[in-house]
């Protein structure tokens, strides 16, 4: 019996170490999406104070006096951050101090803007802060000239070399009608240009890239987030844009029974802006699927995109709402369409932490002579740790994984795969196949993930990729690896995840990991793969109630291991909800 006892604790203990393990990875997936959120606000300000006159750049009632509140509030993908600016005056010791010898009598020589951001509710303990300097800097030659830099980013902040600029102004003295293209840095730099005030309209274009421009106030977009580019006398004005590559959304309408539905209006939105007060999204717009329920949507950029059809209930979606797109990515999209009710909810239940849908959570609805209760659809597996070793043919220990080629290492730290170190260097590649996983039924598959999406730059492009199979039985004559096209001579990578049509309608699931290095310093690190998938038509971690009344409805969603959320929602129309649970 003791021995017994003794066994059963250290069992126990050794399973709490395992949920902690995995329960903080998720945590730290979450921040870096909160962070990427936050980093994309921050450049938005900065946009805004770059666009001011110099004398606007200042807190209300502040010192220096502008135009700015010195705390504001804003939402990004239903979550809200505080922003706190501060300008501050500085007295540059280039041409003396305030006091000092010899003595400055004009000590505001250039402001100072520091930005912070933080989500209240999300657990964070410290800002994301960004800053900048605002200054005039005289220049030689003309004296009623300025200079104007361009700077031109992608949407991991990397500069974009070879973009093409056009500049245009008609207004000033000389007129303009320039196109030149960034330097390696992401830099053009146009000196002498005629002074001018929101007088240079400038496009930023690339082959394969998405647009970015300036735009002028008109009814529709009173206040543009990019307004056109001002030059001032000696002065030099720098202004930013960001392209990526150009994503698409291959958007499908079909019915329960997986029939197309033809000739179907949808709504497709951003998060994106390109104006404010009031908000203006730069993807807004009515599309229209063809006679076989498909529309291809491209030259997207990387955000998050709602969908909503007209004229019909939507009773799910493949993957859920709303579609997170990277940059270059062709990511499907199936909507999942009913016969039109006046009013509808869509429950959409994920994981707190890492947004996936939570399939076999149970939801509930109740409200004036209405009581229903749900069953939401499948949703995902994933692998957080490989530290128990290879050997394993069939997933039993969630800690093991089938093979590798004896050049990663799995226990530095325990739940990361890395590159081997032989001596002080890594080696230069390995690979690593994983156990079977038995989905218990067919299924079709979505989307592969893996954190961290993005790796160090000496490694080099794609230094994590990856190869899938799927098979209707366990003990196949061959597994056939595949990558993002469906055939042996691609690879899953930070541009392709989404599955290919040969993977579906199969039970059984296993994946090839390989890393690679350009340097022997740095190794690219993997901490979780993820595979998302749907069985036939059932959309994952959803469920759908129509026909509903206009009241107050009671919403209870449960699922065994996290709190159980419940929340008053009074539907009128077509709604979605989105229930994110926390582990218990």
């Amino acid at each position: 019996m003791i021995e017994v006892i003794v066994g059963v604790a250290v069992f126990v203990l050794f399973m709490v170490g395992i949920y902690g393990g995995i329960t903080f990875v998720f945590k730290i997936v979450y921040q870096s999406r909160l962070r990427i959120l936050e980093t994309g606000i921050l450049n938005e300000q900065i946009e805004i104070v770059r666009n001011l006159p110099f004398q606007d750049v200042g807190i209300i009632n502040g010192s220096p006096s502008g135009v700015l509140v010195h705390i504001v509030t804003t939402t990004r993908n239903g979550i809200d951050f505080t922003v706190t600016r501060t300008i501050r005056n500085i007295d540059d010791p280039f041409d003396g101090v305030i006091g000092g010898t010899p003595n400055d009598t004009a000590p505001a020589d250039y402001k100072m803007v520091d930005i912070e951001i933080i989500c209240d509710h999300c657990d964070q303990h410290k800002p994301l802060v960004i800053n900048t300097q605002v200054s005039p800097k005289l220049l030689e030659g003309d004296p009623t000239h300025g200079a104007l830099f361009i700077k031109v980013f992608d949407s991991q902040a990397k500069p974009v070399q070879g973009a093409n600029i056009h500049v245009v102004s008609t207004s000033t003295s000389p007129t303009l009608d320039l196109t030149d293209t960034t330097d390696n840095d992401g830099m053009l730099r146009i000196v002498d240009l005629g002074a001018g005030i929101d007088v240079y309209d400038i496009t930023v274009t690339k082959d394969g890239y998405t647009t970015d421009q300036t735009r002028r106030a008109t009814p529709a977009l009173p206040n543009p987030v990019k307004s056109p580019a001002s030059v001032r006398a000696q002065d030099v004005v720098e202004v930013s844009f960001s392209i990526d590559k150009s994503s698409a959304l291959q958007i499908s309408t079909i019915s329960s029974m997986c029939e197309p539905v033809g000739g179907v209006s949808v709504l497709v939105m951003g998060t994106q802006l390109i104006g404010i007060e009031p908000d203006v999204l730069k993807i807004d717009q009515n599309i229209n699927t063809g006679a076989g329920g498909v529309y291809a949507l491209s030259n997207l950029d990387a955000d998050a995109y709602g969908l909503r059809p007209s004229g019909y209930d939507l009773i799910g979606t493949i993957p859920t709402l709303p579609v997170s797109l990277s940059a270059g990515a062709d990511q499907p999209i199936q909507l999942i369409l009913g016969s039109n009710t006046t009013n509808s909810l869509l429950i959409n239940v994920v994981d707190g932490v890492t947004g996936q849908p939570l399939s076999s959570s149970t939801v509930k609805i109740t409200g004036t002579g209405y009581d229903k209760t749900k069953i939401t659809g499948v949703g995902f597996v994933n692998q957080t740790d490989w530290s128990g070793g290879n050997g394993q043919i069939l997933l039993a220990d969630e800690t093991k994984y089938f093979a590798d080629d004896g050049k990663v290492e799995i226990n530095d730290p325990a739940g990361d795969i890395k590159l081997r170190k032989v001596g002080q260097d890594y080696v230069n590649d390995g690979s690593l196949e994983s156990s079977i996983f038995d989905l218990g039924t067919n299924v079709n598959f979505v989307n592969l993930f893996w954190t961290p999406l993005g790796q160090p730059d000496e490694t080099g492009v794609n230094s994590v990729r990856f190869l899938v199979a799927a098979n209707t039985t366990s003990t196949p004559a061959s597994w056939d690896y595949v990558g993002y096209d469906g055939t042996a001579s691609t690879f899953f990578d930070a541009e392709h995840q989404a599955c290919p049509e040969i993977l579906n309608n199969n039970r059984y699931f296993r994946y090839k990991m390989f890393l690679s290095t350009q340097t022997n310093t740095t190794t690219p690190t993997v901490s979780d793969v993820t595979a998302t998938y749907i069985t036939s038509c059932t959309p994952p971690g959803q469920a759908y109630f129509g026909n509903l009344g206009v009241q107050d409805y009671v919403v209870e969603v449960s699922h065994p291991g996290y709190q159980t959320k419940t929340e008053t929602i009074s539907v009128s129309g077509d709604m979605i909800f989105a229930a994110s649970l926390s582990s218990s």
